[in-house]
Formats: structure tokens, C-alpha cells, sequence
């Protein structure tokens, strides 16, 4: 599968895109999760294939992208950055996934840009989830008592293993790979962690978004897949929100977590292959 790289300017910010897939397909955008980075789509993207081309961008603050020096880790922030990705690679009209905060940030997108989004995929989230959930408590306290660093990759992968009992050691792994580089003898995270950990732990609550008047904006054919065993988006929010939008259908991934596409990979991509169709023609 071919990739590309990309780096796209938001303000002072630049920005990672990772791309891959026939450089002529139609695009997919695809958006993560809270700690997590674009690599993280590999796989599905390898699923996509052929026809569609899919972007993954890497979060301000995580990957291959600058961290933010004012902490402004929000949704109106992450939905400029993908603004910036789609007016600067020259995505007319496109697919978009997100997972977790990356579902967020898809449906306050897609609702406000319908005439950019042709179809919607949203991983493990919706109204509430990102406040007053177990999930997002086990979140908040996870971010509370991640070390800054470790001294070897034993501890980081006992840590990872902790914290991530339902994914595969290789998906546990890959993270690593992605989240960790060396620094002074020890490994230290790729991500702006006290950043991202401020923002998500002591929040402006001027800036905390209610999802729900998007969600029932939304007007492109959309897919919330919920993971069977999710403590993030619960059954009875995902009912609702078919129930108030009529363009919205959801499924259920079973044995899955919140982190769907890490837990049950081959399942989500078969929901979501099924769910987008044929590539149209660019």
C-alpha cells in the first residue's frame, strides 16, 4: 500500500498527515482518539484498499505534529485543524471517521460542512460520553497517574497492559512504537501529556462543547459503532441518537472496548467497508 506524508500549516502549528492508499481514490479522513495518533488507521486504511485513499491526521500536540504552547487542546481548536487539512490538500468532498474525542471532532465537522461530508463514521462516541461516563472517569484518572516517562520499554509496555487489558499485545506494541521516543536514558511520550492532561482534567467550561445540537444537525448518512463492552458511549446513548436524527444508524462491535478498531480490527473494518460501499469516483 503506498503512503504519503503531509504536513499542513493551522496558525503557528504545523501538522501531520499521514496518506495512504491510490493517490487518485476517494478520500476517507480520519480522525483519533485522545492519546492516540494517525498510524493507528493503518490497518483499516490497508482494508479500504483499493479505491478509496485515506488521511489520517496526527491531533496538535500528538504524533508527528507541533504541540500546542497555549494548551488549547478543544474541539473548536481540533475542528480548525481539520479545516486546515481539507482546504490545504484540496478535499472537496470526502468520507470522515473519528474515533473517541476524533468522533467529536468528526460530528461538529460534518454538521457544520455538510456539503464537504458524504457519509460519517463515528467510533465509541456521542453526547456525554466525554463528560459523565464510566469511560471517561477511568480516562481522567488514567491521565491523573500516567508517569512522564519510563525507564525501559518493560515498564512502558506494563503500564500499557494496564491501563489497555482488552488489546492485542501487537496493538499495544504499535502504540509504543508511535507514542514513545527516547529522551536522557529514558523513554518519554510523544504526545504533549501535561498539555493535553490540563485541558482534559481542568477544562474552560466555555469551551466544553454539547454535542447534541450537532448530532441532530448532522445530515450525511452516519455510522456509530459502539464497542459491545464499551464503558465510553453506552447502548441507551447511541439508541438516542438514531432516535433524533434519522440519518444516523448504529452497531454494536462485539468484544470490543472503547478502543473498537484496536480490540476487533477485521470487525470494524468489515462494518466500515460495508457501511461506505464502492469508492465513487473522485
Amino acid at each position: 500500500m503506498d503512503r504519503r506524508d503531509h504536513t499542513v500549516r493551522c496558525g503557528d502549528l504545523s501538522l501531520h498527515v499521514a496518506d495512504w492508499g491510490d493517490a487518485g481514490g476517494w478520500p476517507v479522513l480520519m480522525l483519533h482518539g485522545i492519546r492516540s495518533f494517525a498510524d493507528t488507521f493503518e490497518g483499516l486504511a490497508g482494508a479500504l484498499q483499493p479505491g478509496y485513499r485515506v488521511l489520517a491526521l496526527d491531533h496538535r500536540g500528538r504524533g508527528q505534529s507541533d504541540w500546542d504552547p497555549g494548551h488549547n487542546y478543544y474541539t473548536d481548536a481540533y475542528v480548525q485543524d481539520v479545516r486546515a487539512v481539507v482546504e490545504q490538500l484540496g478535499l472537496s468532498r470526502f468520507d470522515l471517521l473519528g474515533h473517541s474525542m476524533g468522533g467529536i471532532n468528526a460530528i461538529v465537522y460534518a454538521a457544520a460542512h455538510p456539503e464537504r461530508v458524504r457519509r460519517l463514521v463515528v467510533e465509541d462516541a456521542g453526547p456525554g460520553a466525554f463528560d459523565d461516563s464510566d469511560g471517561a472517569r477511568r480516562i481522567r484518572a488514567e491521565l491523573s497517574r500516567t508517569p512522564e516517562s519510563f525507564a525501559d520499554w518493560s515498564a512502558a509496555e506494563a503500564f500499557m497492559r494496564e491501563i489497555r487489558p482488552t488489546v492485542t499485545p501487537e496493538a499495544i506494541a504499535a502504540r509504543l512504537r508511535h507514542m514513545l521516543e527516547p529522551d536522557g536514558g529514558r523513554l518519554r511520550w510523544r504526545y504533549d501529556h501535561a498539555g493535553i492532561k490540563a485541558a482534559r482534567l481542568d477544562p474552560d467550561p466555555a469551551r466544553v462543547v454539547d454535542l447534541w445540537p450537532p448530532v441532530q444537525a448532522l445530515r450525511c448518512p452516519t455510522l456509530v459503532l459502539r464497542g459491545g463492552r464499551s464503558d465510553y458511549l453506552s447502548v441507551a446513548t447511541a439508541q438516542a441518537m438514531a432516535a433524533r436524527n434519522p440519518a444516523i444508524a448504529w452497531r454494536e462491535i462485539p468484544d470490543a472496548g472503547h478502543y473498537v478498531h484496536d480490540d476487533q480490527p477485521e470487525r470494524v473494518a468489515r462494518a466500515v467497508t460495508e457501511f461506505l460501499g464502492a469508492a465513487p469516483a473522485p
